[in-house]
């Protein structure tokens, strides 16, 4: 009786130490904290950015964009594969005192298999999702990559300092780096479009200006006004308005042309194209004066010095007349 006695407390003695020594395994919701501060947190980062690029009307903004989201890309990879091969954490797995260890060895797992782990993932999201839900019912709380790298997220005693302070202050960090982002964008995009909205107004009253003043000329001050004319336009524009004039030239005239109706196709902050309806009269006496219409389509670009220069003219209705 005493033997049986002795056996049985022996058994009991032995199956409590397994028990104490069996590792506590990581709880789902634990698993997707940590994995949310480690990843979530960075890939909200990095779409923020992403849309802010594509709404970007600066180059130097969008480059402003590609940068943070390239900075924080980077921060997400150092924090999930090479901190925790150094101080044995990743930000968001020291919060919730886990770990990732290799199994049986019970060990840490290292940086390459962390590397093969997170790109194992990629079963857990092809398979809808699945691989991902899959440790809610697995008794040792395995994802797919988990089972395929032998692998475990055990609960470890909490490392040493303040994590929650840490994650804290990451969250503000990201917060503000989004909202300064946003902020911006917000600011150039309406400097851009004030900028655009008033270069719409100038074309509208100076273009058919401009345009007036190139075409027309008169018997008298022809010379003058071909001057006048050539300081409207781009250097690239200039030497055709002069080979045009100097056509004209051959046998002067009176040219009178008004704008009568314009459209602004396009206009950016220092380019714009307008479509004008152009009437006037041609000669100088009425036995030889004629009265003509026009349809032309001008691209106007703006100078270093501010003032808006004809840079092209296509006659989209040639000159027709009557008397």
């Amino acid at each position: 009786m005493t033997v049986g006695q002795e056996t049985t407390s022996a058994e009991a003695v032995s199956t409590g130490s397994e028990l104490e020594a069996a590792p506590a395994l990581a709880s789902w919701p634990a698993r997707a904290g940590a994995f949310a501060l480690d990843v979530v947190l960075g890939v909200a980062i990095i779409a923020v950015m992403a849309l802010l690029g594509y709404a970007a009307r600066a180059d130097g903004t969008l480059w402003v964009y590609a940068a943070v989201a390239t900075v924080a890309a980077a921060a997400v990879l150092v924090n999930r594969w090479l901190l925790p091969s150094i101080t044995g954490w990743s930000l968001g797995r020291s919060l919730f005192a886990i770990r990732v260890e290799r199994v049986p060895a019970g060990v840490p797992a290292g940086m390459g298999r962390l590397i093969l782990r997170d790109l194992a993932h990629l079963l857990d999201t092809v398979a809808v999702l699945l691989g991902w839900l899959w440790p809610l019912w697995d008794p040792r709380h395995r994802t797919f990559a988990d089972l395929l790298l032998h692998t475990e997220v055990r609960v470890v005693p909490a490392p040493e300092g303040d994590p929650a302070r840490r994650a804290g202050q990451v969250l503000v960090a990201g917060a503000l780096v989004c909202v300064a982002a946003v902020g911006l964008s917000y600011g150039v995009q309406f400097r851009h479009d004030r900028a655009v909205d008033e270069a719409r107004h100038q074309i509208s009253e100076q273009g058919p200006k401009i345009v007036e003043h190139v075409l027309s000329y008169g018997i008298d001050t022809y010379q003058n006004d071909f001057k006048t004319a050539q300081a409207l336009v781009t250097d690239g524009y200039r030497d055709q308005l002069i080979k045009q004039q100097q056509a004209v030239s051959k046998k002067p005239t009176t040219n009178q042309y008004y704008a009568v109706s314009s459209a602004i196709l396009s206009a950016g902050t220092d380019q714009a194209t307008m479509l004008l309806a152009l009437q006037g009269q041609r000669g100088v006496d009425a036995n030889t004066l004629r009265f003509i219409t026009a349809t032309v389509r001008v691209d106007f670009v703006k100078s270093p010095d501010g003032k808006w220069q004809l840079s092209n003219l296509t006659v989209l209705k040639s000159p027709r007349g009557g008397r």
